[in-house]
This record gives structure tokens, C-alpha cells and sequence, in this order.
């Protein structure tokens, strides 16, 4: 996708984000993408490329839940389909319906369902019932279910028939999982099935036009259902059936069997409806629904995992050999549980016992369990969501018998991303954010002359911390990469890249295999080991291996307590999750102590020689605490306390010449400090300028890289130009066209140092981005001070932006680019995203 404008144009690169820890939050469509929740935006992705291709704008509380019409289970009938649909569900009870046209790949929001839930929802469920025609059951935490219908168009942008077939109010304890299908037998009926927080399971029953009624309750579970699903009719003999899965955090799985008895004419002695208990299961309990009833017998138990079940899952049919009956339903489930294991489970050919044959799982110690699993439509993938915003991906390679091999997915932060730095060589985007990691994303070359190209991956995870990171900056370091991150602690903690992640680096970005062995011999530590604790990360030498391996045969054995050695390797494809949390860690090297609240800003001269930190300030705290702090890299001296600001300095930054450092802060005021650098690595500093430049709280700011100009963006939807002259005095130069929401991020990037022309992004707290052209006038002799004249502004398409606040933008220093006219541009936010773009130049 790109914007196209008279002189530039904007394409998407990259988008790395997390999913939401929410049960019911990911979807696999017949499409074959993947939906899931990510903070306030719908994300798909492509399982076949491991990229995510967009996010869909339009909710403005989290993303609970996502189901595509048609699911997986109907993809044997979605062949000739050319738009395929996707519902999502929010915290606030808000449902969207969208539209995603093959043809083109463009997506469009359909509709937002008029009837909305009071609180969030938690589950949507439903099926095709024609190529043109659905039908889905939506639950929320308010207590109610509603069924709907919705009619597709037969052609593209016309408008969809949405109607609400029923209402049903379960009380106080909601449901959390449901289930639709068509009874078995042209009965035209429709079985719903949903379960909660009281351990039953409720079917209910109706009709195409509506009017659902409680047919019986199924008891057997000792604590809260989690998932519910149906199988496609079975067709055995003459008797056609229906299978219903359940999982429950009694860490058990059931299996029901609903079997068309006939018409109530034909059967005599039918039971009353509600009489139904858990001791007639034996001779198997019999629901009414209109003139035809069912048996309910309990088909199986399967007790396998060690901890709640999340979720289960039908293995979605294939096309039968038998036109008549169309598709094969075959007799196979996928479980996911919080044991950090997803199981398949099959009956045996003799004696039709269910058995559990494939086990997959992380045995990471990061990792907290699964809250879902899903399959492919062609059920040769399985999928899984855990805690940790991550995805882990199993394919079957085996030919005659299974072989489930791990896959490369999407990853990304699952909190707010709170800031990014480039790589001081342009090589990779280091990203730190609340979800208390800082991960690293490149660009993966790769050496397939078949593939589409490089791509962009997580490529390591240098900090996983105990505390939510805010910022960081990346230093200078002896033939190596190092930076500084600060986090809701008091300290700066600074890391030194080991020589795993510089052979992952080398061969991920490098058209030449070999290493240097000059750096070889520089840097002797390998990788690093987690603390026990989640903060200090302790240096693993490269010495050392040996005994890494020797600790590994110990039986294996890992307790709470204890914390097993990382095997820190050198990368020749883009790792999987379970490598990225354990074994990709950088050391720490240095902590920097000196600030008496938590860091909130960081930034580093352009040499990579002086660091400058700031941490939060409350109203009511001295002014001593907003003080900025120089910091000597290398010796790590602390060299100046600089005072200006009453409140938090939000954002700093030094002037391309390194000679003024700029700060902004919550206090309205920006100031500027002049540094003088003496030759014994001795540091002056003096504040030149200090002025009250917004209404509101100045969130960002951005210096021109050819000269003395700079921005500030505001909480009052302004972004200003600002000069500073020769006397070293301030004097405003421009002031953009007020913005709709409040500014939040700026990067300002130079293209012609001649003309002094430039690109300043803005990003805004609606997650919204803008470019602007700007052009700043040379100041001489008759001109004594510059001016700014701006030429033109790109608006990029909402569905290429953020969904909310843009926490930080970064230029990727045009010097390293291969071709000057294509700009890289960066960006973070709220929404759990880290996106990159490609700038066009013409």
C-alpha cells in the first residue's frame, strides 16, 4: 500500500506487534490469515510469509476477540469466494464488521453492528450458511448473547443486511465460549452452545428466523468451561450426529455426541425438557428442538494436561471423495492449555479409545501457557497465542508419518512501545517498551534467489527486565554495539552486544559469510544468562561454552528457584520464539546511578561519546529533580547536572553539530543548553535559552540536521519552528496549521544540505502521521535571521498508521542508506506496534 503525492510517496516495510493476552483473541480464516487483537487494532497476518500485512482502524478499546466468516472449518467451501469477512469485538462491547476483497487485497470497514453489548466481549462464533449468508452468536461480559444473521452483497461496495435474530439473557455469571451449528438431519434447525463461570454447558435451540429456547444443560465439568466446538455433521450409517468439544480449567476435555433420534411422531416416551440430569447420562438424556429430538450421550474424557484448557479445537474437514455428502470430518482435535503445551488428539483404529499422538510446546521458563490453539485450513499447520504477546507455529513436514516442526511467526512488543533508536550503521531498530523487553528488528537477507526478497525480523531480544522500560538510546562502542536503556527504576543500565548477536548481525545483513576475525578476538563474551530476578543480565565468556554444555546434561532438571544456562548461538535463519526469550540476551556492562525518581528520557550526542538522561518529576518535587545528567561513555562519569525545568523533560536531543542540547518538558518551557567539550574529556555546559513555547505540555521535539532550527510538537495540537540565532537568543519562525489531536512525536530528516530542505514527520495521539516538506531559508548579511517556508504535507492512509498515540518517530540517518531519495522512517506507539516505512523521493 502507498500514498502517492506529487513528489513523494510512503510504502509499508514492516509491522512488529504482539497479541493480546486474551482468550478468544485470534482467529485463522479460510483465507488462510490470521487476525488477532493488538492493543486497539485488528492485525492480519500472513502465516505463509510470517509478516503481518496491515491493521484495521476503528475501535477505541482493546481488541477482545476476532472470528472470520468464513473460520478454517468452512474453507472446504470457500473456494470460489472472492471477499472474505472479519468480525471483531472490543472492551467496550463495540462490534465491526470488515470486508477484505482477494481480488485486490483491500480491506473495508463494513459496519459497526448497531445492537452493542454493555461491557466487553467474549466470544464470537458462527458459520456460512450460503456463499451470501451467515450466521454468528456474539457473548459479552454483561450477560448477554445475541444471534445474529447478515446477508453479504453479491457485488463488490454494496451494503450488508444485518439482523438480530434473539436476545438471550444468561444473568449475572457470563458466558465465555460459544459454539454454533446446524443440527444434524435436514431439520433446518441451529444448535447453539455456550458455557461460562458455573461449570455447565447450555444448548440452546431455534431457527433460521430467530426465537432460541433453552433445549437442556450438560454437567460433567468441575470448574469454568473455557471453549466450546462443534464438528461438522458425522455421517455413520444411516444416523447422522453431531460431535460437541469442551475444555474446561478442570484441565479436563469432554466430547458430546448429539445424534438425530427423529421426529416426535415416531418416538414415544420422550423426556420433559429440564429434567435432565447428570444421572441419566447412562441411558443418554434426550432434548427436544421443534418437532424433531436428540440424544446427548458423553462420547469421551481426555485427561492428558497439567493445567486449565484454553481452548479446543476440531480439525477442520477436507472434500470428500463422495459428492453427495461434500466434505469429511475428520476425527481429530487440537487442545492448547497453560502447561505451555498444545495436544492432537485421535481415537484408535481397534478399540476407538481417544488418544493424545502429537505433543508441541515451549519449555522456555519465559513462557506462561497457551490461551489458544488453532489450526490451518488445510490442517497441515497448528498455531498457538501464549502470555507473552508471542506466537508459536508448528508445520507438518512428515510424509508418512507426522513430524511437527516449529515455524517462523510475527512477533513483537504486547504492551506500549515507548521508543526506538536506530543502529548507529543503519543495521537494525532497537525497540524498548512497557512490556518490559527491548527486542531488535533488521532486515534478513536472504540468499534464496527463488524468495520475494529480504524481510524484516526480530532478529534478538537483548533486555527482558523486571520493570517497564521508557526509554533508550544507542552509544558508541569499541567495535562493538552497545546502548542504554531506562525503566521505572531509578537506574540507567547500559549493554554491550555479545558476539552471538554479531554473527546473527553479520550473516542476517551481510552478502559475505565470513566473520572478521579481528572482532573475533575483541570480543569475549558470547551471550548473556536471565538473572533470577529479571534485571541484572550476567556475561556468559566465550571460554566458557564448554561448561554451558556440561550444566546442560544435569539431568535437565529446572526449578522456580533456579534459572538454566542460555546457549547463546550464532543465527543463520530468523529465530523462533523460544530462542528470541532465552538464548538472544545481551550483558550488562554498566549502572548508571544518580537520578532520585524513574527514568523517562534518554538521548546520545552524534558521535556516541556523551549520554544525557532525565527521569520523571512530580508537581509538588524540587526542581533538583528534573535535572538532566550528562554521562562520560566509557568512563561513565557522571559530568554535568543540568538545571532548567520544574517538571518531567519529556524529550531531549542534541543539534547536529553536537555543540546545543535541546529539552522539552511538561512544564511548557523548552530550554537549551551549550556544550563545550575540552580535550581531557572534560565537559562545560551553559544554559543559553529557556522560553515558554505551548499552552499545554510540549511532548517532542526535533532539530534540522543543517542548521540551528528545530520543532517542538505540543499537548496543543501545535508544531512549532524555532531558529536560534548567533547570539544564541530563540526567535519562532513558523508555526504549522493546527493539527485534530495533540502532537506526540517529531523527526525532522534533511535532504539537500544546499537548499536546506527537509522532511518533518508528526505524529499525533490519535496514531494518525503526517509528513511535512519544509524548506528553511540561509540566513547572510541582509538576512539576518533564516525563514521557513513549507511546501506541501502527505497525510498517510489511516490503515498504514498507528490506532493509537505515537510514542516516538526516527529518520534512519540518510548517510546510511544505499539510495539517498528512499528515506526510511520508523515509528512507535501505544498500539503495541513498531512499523517502518519507506519514503519515496522523487
Amino acid at each position: 500500500m502507498s500514498i502517492n503525492n506529487s513528489k513523494t510517496e510512503v510504502k509499508r516495510l514492516f509491522i512488529g506487534a504482539g497479541c493480546n493476552r486474551i482468550v478468544n483473541n485470534v482467529s485463522w480464516g479460510a483465507s488462510d490469515l490470521v487476525s488477532f487483537g493488538a492493543q486497539n487494532a485488528v492485525v492480519i497476518f500472513c502465516p505463509k510469509s510470517a509478516q503481518i500485512l496491515t491493521t484495521l482502524p476503528g475501535h477505541k478499546a482493546v481488541v477482545n476477540c476476532t472470528h472470520w466468516l468464513p473460520s478454517n472449518k468452512f474453507a472446504f467451501k470457500a473456494k470460489q469466494l472472492e471477499r472474505h469477512y472479519l468480525l471483531s469485538g472490543d472492551a467496550d462491547g463495540v462490534i465491526i464488521l470488515w470486508e477484505l476483497s482477494l481480488a485486490d487485497n483491500k480491506w473495508r470497514h463494513v459496519l459497526q453492528l448497531p445492537k452493542s453489548h454493555k461491557k466487553g466481549v467474549t466470544c464470537i462464533t458462527g458459520f456460512m450458511v450460503s456463499q451470501t449468508d451467515a450466521i454468528f452468536a456474539t457473548s459479552s461480559s454483561d450477560g448477554t448473547v445475541f444471534v445474529w444473521d447478515v446477508v453479504f452483497p453479491t457485488s463488490s461496495g454494496c451494503e450488508c443486511k444485518l439482523s438480530c435474530l434473539e436476545t438471550l439473557v444468561v444473568g449475572s455469571r457470563p458466558m465465555v465460549t460459544l459454539s454454533l451449528v446446524q443440527l444434524p438431519g435436514n431439520t433446518g434447525l441451529i444448535a447453539l452452545a455456550m458455557g461460562g463461570l458455573d461449570n455447565k454447558i447450555y444448548l440452546y435451540c431455534g431457527e433460521r428466523t430467530g426465537k432460541f429456547v433453552r433445549a437442556c444443560e450438560l454437567k460433567g465439568h468441575t470448574d469454568w468451561i473455557r471453549s466450546l466446538d462443534f464438528s461438522l455433521p458425522i455421517f455413520s450409517g444411516e444416523v447422522d450426529s453431531v460431535l460437541l468439544v469442551s475444555s474446561s480449567q478442570d484441565k479436563g476435555i469432554r466430547i458430546w455426541k448429539l445424534t438425530l433420534r427423529g421426529s416426535l411422531a415416531n418416538i414415544e416416551g420422550t423426556y420433559k425438557r429440564g429434567e435432565i440430569g447428570l444421572a441419566s447420562y447412562i441411558e443418554g438424556p434426550v432434548f427436544v428442538a421443534g418437532s424433531f429430538s436428540y440424544q446427548i450421550s458423553l462420547e469421551s474424557l481426555l485427561i492428558g494436561h497439567e493445567d486449565w484448557v484454553y481452548s479446543v479445537q476440531w480439525q477442520p474437514p477436507s472434500l470428500a471423495a463422495e459428492e453427495d455428502i461434500g466434505f469429511y470430518q475428520p476425527q481429530s482435535i487440537l487442545s492448547a492449555s497453560m502447561d505451555k503445551t498444545m495436544m492432537i488428539w485421535q481415537p484408535e483404529r481397534k478399540t476407538g479409545i481417544w488418544m493424545n499422538v502429537v505433543t508441541v510446546g515451549e519449555l522456555s521458563h519465559c513462557a506462561l501457557g497457551f490461551y489458544g490453539g488453532h489450526w490451518s485450513p488445510d490442517a497441515r499447520s497448528i498455531l498457538a497465542h501464549g502470555y507473552g504477546g508471542s506466537f508459536h507455529m508448528w508445520k507438518n513436514i512428515g510424509v508418512s508419518s507426522d513430524n511437527w516442526q516449529p515455524q517462523k511467526v510475527p512477533s513483537g512488543h504486547f504492551a506500549a512501545v515507548t521508543d526506538i533508536a536506530w543502529a548507529r550503521c543503519g543495521e537494525y531498530l532497537l525497540s524498548v517498551s512497557h512490556d518490559q523487553t527491548t527486542r531488535i528488528f533488521a532486515s534478513w537477507h536472504n540468499r534464496d534467489p527463488q524468495s520475494d526478497g529480504d524481510s524484516w525480523n526480530e532478529i534478538a531480544r537483548p533486555q527482558v527486565h523486571g520493570h517497564d522500560i521508557n526509554c533508550a538510546t544507542v552509544i558508541q562502542g569499541k567495535g562493538n554495539h552497545r546502548f542504554v536503556s531506562g525503566a521505572e527504576e531509578k537506574v540507567a543500565r547500559v549493554f554491550e552486544a555479545p558476539l552471538s548477536f554479531l554473527k546473527t548481525l553479520h550473516y542476517a545483513t551481510s552478502e559475505q559469510s565470513s566473520f572478521p576475525e579481528d572482532v573475533q578476538a575483541d570480543v569475549q563474551v558470547l551471550g548473556a544468562n536471565m538473572s533470577a530476578l529479571g534485571l541484572s543480565q550476567k556475561p556468559i565468556y566465550v571460554n566458557a561454552t564448554h561448561e554451558i554444555q556440561e550444566n546442560l546434561g544435569n539431568d535437565g532438571l529446572d526449578t522456580l528457584e533456579s534459572v538454566p544456562d542460555a546457549v547463546p548461538v550464532a543465527l543463520t535463519e530468523p529465530p523462533i520464539e523460544d530462542q528470541l526469550a532465552w538464548h538472544t540476551l545481551w550483558p550488562e556492562s554498566h549502572k548508571l546511578y544518580g537520578h532520585g525518581n524513574e527514568l523517562f528520557s534518554l538521548c546520545c550526542d552524534h558521535e556516541g561519546k556523551l549520554v544525557a538522561s532525565s527521569c520523571k518529576c512530580l508537581q509538588a518535587q524540587s526542581a533538583t529533580v528534573a535535572e538532566i545528567w550528562l554521562w562520560q561513555v566509557g568512563s561513565w562519569k557522571a559530568v554535568g547536572r543540568l538545571q532548567s525545568h520544574s517538571l518531567t523533560v519529556t524529550q531531549m536531543e542534541f543539534s547536529h553539530d553536537d555543540n546545543l542540547l535541546l529539552a522539552v518538558s511538561r512544564d511548557r518551557q523548552f530550554s537549551i543548553f551549550k556544550i563545550n567539550r575540552a580535550g581531557n574529556d572534560e565537559i562545560d555546559y551553559k544554559l543559553v535559552a529557556r522560553q515558554e513555547a505551548h499552552k499545554r505540555i510540549i511532548w517532542a521535539c526535533s532539530w534540522n540536521p543543517f542548521g540551528h532550527e528545530f520543532a517542538t510538537g505540543s499537548r496543543d495540537k501545535t508544531v512549532k519552528i524555532w531558529g536560534v540565532e548567533k547570539t544564541s537568543s530563540v526567535k519562532p519562525l513558523l508555526t504549522l496549521p493546527q493539527f485534530d489531536r495533540s502532537v506526540t512525536a517529531l523527526s525532522w530528516v534533511g535532504l539537500d544540505r544546499q537548499r536546506n530542505d527537509g522532511l518533518l514527520a508528526v505524529g499525533m495521539e490519535s496514531g494518525l502521521l503526517q509528513i511535512w516538506s519544509l524548506h528553511v531559508e540561509r540566513s547572510d548579511d541582509s538576512i539576518p535571521t533564516p525563514g521557513v517556508a513549507t511546501a506541501q504535507i502527505i497525510r498517510l492512509d489511516p490503515f498504514m498508521c498507528h490506532v493509537s498515540a505515537v510514542n516516538r518517530l526516527a529518520w534512519k540517518n540518510p548517510e546510511n542508506n544505499e539510495n539517498s531519495a528512499n528515506l526510511q522512517l520508523a515509528s512507535c506507539g501505544a498500539d503495541h506496534c513498531v512499523r517502518l516505512y519507506e519514503v519515496i523521493v522523487h
